[in-house]
C-alpha cells in the first residue's frame, strides 16, 4: 500500500515538473515575440535612418562639387578654375593646348582659390609663359555681386605688384557665352574685341594665341589705340557688375 501511495505521489510530482517547464517553453515563447517586435521596429529605423544618410550624403556631395564660381586665367594657357560656395577648387579645366597641359601640371584641387592662384602664379610651368611682356588677365565670374567683389578683392591682392597683370569680374552667365564658343571667359573677351575690328575672325583662330598677341594685332588694326577691355563688350555677355580692372605695377 505504502508503495502505491509513493509512485502516485512521484507520478503528481513528475505531471507538476511538466507543466513547470511547458509554462517555461511558453513565457519563453511569448516574451520572444514581444522581443522581435521592437527588433524589427530597430531594424527599420536603422535602415531609414541609413536611407537618410546616404541621400543627405550624395546631396552634400553635390553642393561641395558643384562650382559656384569662375576664376578664369589667361595668358596663352587659358585655364579656369571651378571654385565651390565654400570657396574651395573642385575643377580645373583647360580651354586650348597650353591650358591642357598647365591643368595637368597642376596640383590645386580643393585648396582655397586665393591659395590655388597664388600657387599657380608662382608656379614654374606658368613662369614659362609669362615671359617677353606677356599679359595677363584673370577675371572672377560670380552670380552674386557681392561675393564676386569679395573675390575680386582676394584676387587683386594674390596679383599685386605683377607686371602686366589685370583683374576683373563678370557675371556668371558670361562664362556659358565663352565656353559656347569653346573658349575661356578671358580668351573670350579678347576675341570679342579682335572680331568687331575683324568680322572674319573665329574662335579657333585666336584660342592658341596669347593675349599679348591678340592685343597687338588689335593694336594694329586700330592704328595702335587700343586699351585692355575691362567691362560689358556685349556679344552675349554677362552684364559686368565690376567694370574697373585692376592693373599689377609696371
Amino acid at each position: 500500500m505504502d508503495e502505491r501511495i509513493r509512485k502516485a505521489f512521484d507520478q503528481i510530482r513528475a505531471d507538476e515538473a511538466l507543466k513547470e517547464r511547458t509554462r517555461a517553453s511558453l513565457a519563453r515563447r511569448q516574451a520572444g515575440r514581444r522581443r522581435a517586435l521592437p527588433g524589427r521596429l530597430r531594424t527599420i529605423t536603422v535602415l531609414a535612418c541609413l536611407a537618410l544618410m546616404l541621400l543627405t550624403g550624395w546631396g552634400g556631395y553635390q553642393v561641395y562639387f558643384t562650382p559656384t564660381s569662375i576664376i578664369s586665367i589667361d595668358v596663352n594657357p587659358s585655364v579656369e578654375l571651378g571654385v565651390n560656395r565654400f570657396g574651395r577648387v573642385v575643377a580645373v579645366n583647360g580651354y586650348n593646348r597650353d591650358g591642357e597641359a598647365l591643368a595637368a601640371a597642376l596640383d590645386v584641387r580643393f585648396m582655397d582659390y586665393a591659395e590655388a592662384l597664388s600657387r599657380i602664379l608662382d608656379s614654374e610651368a606658368f613662369a614659362a609663359y609669362e615671359a617677353d611682356g606677356a599679359i595677363v588677365l584673370i577675371a572672377v565670374l560670380d552670380a552674386d555681386e557681392a561675393r564676386g567683389g569679395e573675390m575680386l578683392a582676394r584676387v587683386e591682392s594674390c596679383t599685386a605688384g605683377r607686371q602686366n597683370t589685370h583683374c576683373l569680374a563678370d557675371d556668371m552667365d558670361a562664362a556659358q557665352h565663352a565656353h559656347e564658343a569653346g573658349l575661356s571667359y578671358g580668351k573670350y573677351r579678347a576675341y570679342l574685341a579682335l572680331r568687331e575690328l575683324d568680322p572674319s575672325v573665329t574662335p579657333d583662330e585666336v584660342r592658341d594665341m596669347s593675349m599679348r598677341a591678340i592685343r597687338d594685332q588689335i593694336a594694329a588694326l586700330s592704328d595702335g589705340n587700343v586699351t585692355v577691355q575691362t567691362g560689358h563688350t556685349g556679344g552675349g555677355q554677362g552684364k559686368g557688375y565690376r567694370h574697373q580692372a585692376r592693373q599689377g605695377a609696371g
